[in-house]
This record gives C-alpha cells, sequence and structure tokens, in this order.
C-alpha cells in the first residue's frame, strides 16, 4: 500500500442505535452510538501535483469546493503540518449521498489517512482523529478504524468486538440534511445514557433505538414507508440522520432472501459487517 493513483477504499457504516442524551451549550448534541463498518465503500486516488494546490478530478454535483470534505481534510492536513505539496483528488462514489451511511466523512477520513502516509507527515492515529473531529463528527470513527461505541458528539471511541453479520440496507429516494434533523424542535434528547456491556445485552431488544427515527419519518413518508416493508423481514433500523434502513441477519443468504422479496420499486442492497477498516494498518 504504498503508491500513488492507486484504488483507496473509504467504507461506509451502520448505526446499530443512536440515543441522543443531551444538548451541549455550543448546540451540538451529545450522544451514544455504535457504528459498524460495512463493506460498501467509495473509492479514491491520489495523483501528486507539481505545484501546491489541493484539486479535485470530478466535482461532486452539487457540492460547492468549499463544502466538498475531501478538499477540506487534504487542506486541514497540509495546514497542521506545513506540508508544500498539491494533490489531485479522484472520488467515485458508491455509498448513497445523504442516506446515513457517513459516506462524505468516511471519504475524509481516507484523504487524511492516505496523504499522511503518501505524503510522509508521520502524524499518529490519534492526531490524525483529532483533526478528523474538526471536518464532522462522524470523521473520527473512520481514522480510529475499527467498529466502535461512541459517546460526546461521536469522538470518544472504545472498540468493539462485533460478531459477522450481514445487513440488507434499503436506499429510500430522498436525502435527510442532518443539521435539519438535529434542529427539529421535536427531537427529544433526554435519552439515559447507557454502558457497553448495556449495548451487547440489549443489542436484540428494543430498548435500542434510533432517536432521530420518528423525526425523519415523519418528515419524510418514504423513510417510514421503507422501515415499515422491512420490518416485516426483520427488526428494522434507520442508520445516522437517514434516510436509509437497514436490517440485520446472522447469514448472507438470510440477507439476500429477503432482499429478493424487495418490491421493485424499493431499492437496496446486502452489505457484509467488516471486523475494522481495510486501511486499518496504514496509521500507527
Amino acid at each position: 500500500m504504498s503508491g500513488w493513483q492507486q484504488a483507496w477504499p473509504a467504507p461506509a457504516k451502520l448505526n446499530l442505535f443512536l440515543h441522543v442524551t443531551g444538548r451541549r451549550a455550543d448546540g451540538y448534541h451529545n450522544l451514544q452510538t455504535a457504528f459498524r463498518l460495512i463493506d460498501l465503500a467509495d473509492t479514491l486516488r491520489f495523483t501528486e501535483r507539481t505545484d501546491d494546490k489541493v484539486t479535485l478530478r470530478r466535482p461532486l454535483a452539487g457540492v460547492p469546493p468549499e463544502q466538498d470534505l475531501c478538499l477540506r481534510a487534504a487542506m486541514l492536513l497540509k495546514q497542521a503540518t506545513g506540508h508544500r505539496g498539491g494533490v489531485e483528488i479522484e472520488l467515485d462514489k458508491s455509498i448513497p449521498i445523504g442516506g446515513g451511511l457517513g459516506g462524505g466523512s468516511s471519504d475524509a477520513a481516507t484523504t487524511l489517512v492516505v496523504l499522511n502516509h503518501l505524503w510522509r507527515l508521520g502524524l499518529k492515529r490519534a492526531e490524525l482523529q483529532q483533526l478528523a473531529l474538526k471536518l464532522g463528527a462522524d470523521v473520527p470513527v473512520f481514522v480510529f478504524g475499527e467498529n466502535a461505541f461512541a459517546e460526546g458528539v461521536g469522538e470518544q471511541l472504545t472498540p468493539l468486538a462485533l460478531q459477522a453479520a450481514w445487513y440488507l440496507v434499503l436506499v429510500p429516494p430522498v436525502q435527510v440534511p442532518t443539521a435539519a434533523v438535529f434542529a427539529a424542535p421535536e427531537l427529544t434528547w433526554e435519552a439515559k445514557p447507557i454502558r457497553i456491556t448495556a449495548f451487547f445485552d440489549g443489542l436484540k431488544q428494543r430498548a435500542l433505538r434510533n432517536d432521530l427515527e420518528p423525526v425523519v419519518s415523519k418528515r419524510y413518508p418514504e423513510v417510514a414507508r421503507h422501515l415499515a416493508w422491512l420490518r416485516q423481514h426483520g427488526e428494522a433500523r434507520m442508520s445516522g440522520s437517514g434516510a436509509c434502513v437497514y436490517a440485520e441477519y446472522s447469514t448472507a443468504s438470510a440477507a439476500h432472501a429477503a432482499q429478493a422479496q424487495l418490491p421493485q420499486a424499493m431499492r437496496g442492497f446486502v452489505a457484509r459487517g467488516l471486523e475494522r477498516h481495510p486501511l486499518h494498518e496504514l496509521t500507527e
């Protein structure tokens, strides 16, 4: 894993639960969640430039350059280290945008991790995680590189050893803006914090939930409709702030059997849960 221009993965994540435990003075919310990495991934390639510019080969439609997380990650890394090199970033998207699967955050994390490696900057994982938090609350877990129990705004991470699992993930035809969901007046933030042991004890129990789900289901009927269908085929839950919803299965065949019954008007895919990020070994 040493060269420029090779393909570097940025895997998606699922939130196995998401409890909102409070609102902070800075407007952010305190959360508890469990992140599960899955094998659906975007792909990034990095080409060295002869100048000091950071550019995208194909800008994402509808995303202004100053908001693009890959560009922001590369610029942040340059500013933090004083590195003078430039790079062109090529991003191939597979993860749905606005789906609650962490695609943009994962792209940013892969940019930090890979450019730290290619530019030989020598930042440790903990240092990269601190930079990652400046880009968004979901970015640190992808630098952390393991399934994790998360607290705070999502940056306090404890590794989780999770059993093998497969997921049927449905993709409603809507994009859900995260900020608007957290700003919704009907969102409650009074969940009682739980311990990691309670997560494992309650993983298959309805005590674990996604507190954002009622808000999103009310505002986006398509999300509610997809959840209702999926609940006929397993215990279904929304990931992150939506719109994607999923059910977990202990075998690939069970997940594919549920997928085979999917109505023609609904889109979905089967993903395997990862034990750790494919680039975990790239950072100390």
